[in-house]
């Protein structure tokens, strides 16, 4: 007997995906908005429950209520469960659901599958998903007990174990939920801590594609063109990122001055590796000097790599573009990377997220600008974390107005969706056309 999620003929790939999505949200909403769920034993009002929620299924990170402090176990439970489905994505979860049962996958989920983990092919895709699940719930499972140890010696064993589990999914998920209510301020030169949490980030923010070529790198002894762009343009933007921070901080007493050296450099590393996705901090972003800010937008906007659990136009579409730059620049034809040209196929799509992604972002930046009683900056790099599924903030997510909220909720959804995914989702069918127009002739620059 197959397996088969009931899938109409009619919904395309990127429908399904976007109705998952807010299947996930609404459901985590009403949960949300339960006595059960908060500490008050009272509803929460609809408007925070969807932000948090949607903050949650996005894994972005950006809150308005403590989370801490507002939701009891139940709810902090829901939230993390929000978090997972959200990272791994639903149709992935699905998947290990079928293969617990011993169920067959069939053409149409496999072609779903191929689409939620941004695949090049559908060759192979089970056996990807399950390789992925197995690696992302030991690396999960490895760091929640390094954190659980960790936290040992300031809380219960049972309570420590808890805030290992809840943490370990946040981090490797890029979803930015703590529950100190100060994110980790308060283990900013802690060693073990700043590593294990890096590790979690990274691993999660590579995607899931590049996680099995590391997986099988001892059998295949090469990595393919997708990981090795990956892990180059992810480790030089961790180590621009920390130079920038290091250097720009170095002299500021609200954050990296009164630190020791170690604590200079743990602070600096991990701050640049979280403002890639994971919207956690271990110094205060809101004292940082305004150039920092300004960077960690930058850094925002590009946000973690192709199917993986971050959001942002994605590392590969940023090293495309640079490519083409560097490729105009030098009078070359062809954008080429580790001896591989690039199709312009994918040039043009490259082009097409960062267009749609800027044209949205400036769209929000100046619909917050309308609708809050707040200095631009701040509501730029609120409008930059959403987009990027980010979730740092410089303390402006607490005091946005309900539509303010509605806002960021929406531009948090198109984050993790991506841009592309929802235009696919709401085009018509595609006919296909038996003519092409003339080539015509026009001058820029």
């Amino acid at each position: 007997m197959k397996f088969r999620l009931h899938i109409a003929k009619f919904l395309s790939p990127p429908l399904i995906l976007v109705g998952g999505f807010l299947l996930i949200i609404s459901i985590g909403t009403i949960l949300l908005m339960l006595p059960i769920s908060n500490r008050s034993g009272e509803h929460l009002a609809f408007i925070d429950a969807l932000f948090t929620a949607t903050s949650a299924a996005c894994v972005t990170g950006l809150v308005v209520v403590d989370v801490g402090t507002t939701f009891n176990l139940f709810g902090q439970i829901v939230i993390m469960v929000l978090m997972q489905l959200g990272g791994l994505g639903f149709m992935t979860i699905a998947t290990l659901f079928a293969l617990v049962l011993g169920k067959r996958i069939s053409l149409k989920d496999r072609l779903l599958l191929k689409e939620a983990i941004n695949a090049d092919s559908m060759e192979g895709i089970v056996r990807i998903i399950r390789k992925v699940l197995i690696f992302s719930f030991t690396i999960e499972g490895v760091a929640a007990v390094i954190l659980a140890l960790r936290w040992a010696a300031e809380m219960p064993l049972g309570q420590a174990a808890y805030y290992g589990i809840f943490h370990s999914v946040s981090l490797f998920n890029n979803g930015g939920f703590d529950l100190f209510g100060n994110s980790f301020q308060y283990y900013t030169g802690d060693l073990l801590f700043n590593l294990t949490a890096s590790v979690l980030v990274i691993s999660g923010g590579l995607g899931f594609v590049v996680l099995n070529d590391l997986f099988e790198f001892h059998k295949r002894r090469r990595l393919s063109l997708q990981s090795k762009l990956v892990l180059s343009v992810s480790g030089a933007l961790i180590g621009i990122g920390a130079l920038v921070v290091f250097i720009f901080e170095f002299t500021n007493g609200h954050t990296l001055a009164s630190l020791s050296w170690p604590e200079k450099i743990y602070a600096s590393i991990f701050q640049s590796v979280s403002t890639r996705s994971s919207g956690t901090s271990s110094i205060d972003i809101t004292e940082m000097r305004q150039a920092t800010q300004f960077f960690f937008i930058l850094l925002m906007f590009i946000g973690a790599s192709p199917g993986s659990t971050g959001g942002g136009i994605k590392t590969t579409t940023f090293l495309i573009m640079i490519g083409a730059v560097y490729a105009m620049i030098r009078g070359n034809k062809d954008i080429v990377f580790f001896r591989s040209r690039v199709p312009k196929e994918l040039l043009m799509r490259a082009l097409t997220i960062i267009m749609v992604s800027l044209i949205i972002f400036m769209i929000v930046v100046m619909l917050l600008l309308t609708t809050e009683d707040a200095p631009f900056l701040p509501l730029m790099f609120e409008a930059a974390s959403a987009i990027g599924t980010v979730g740092l903030s410089v303390g402006v997510t607490h005091e946005l107005t309900d539509i303010g909220k509605l806002i960021i909720c929406f531009t948090m959804f198109v984050g993790r969706i991506g841009p592309l995914t929802i235009a696919y989702a709401l085009r018509p069918r595609k006919e296909k056309k038996l003519y092409r127009h003339p080539e015509g002739r026009i001058i820029i620059g």
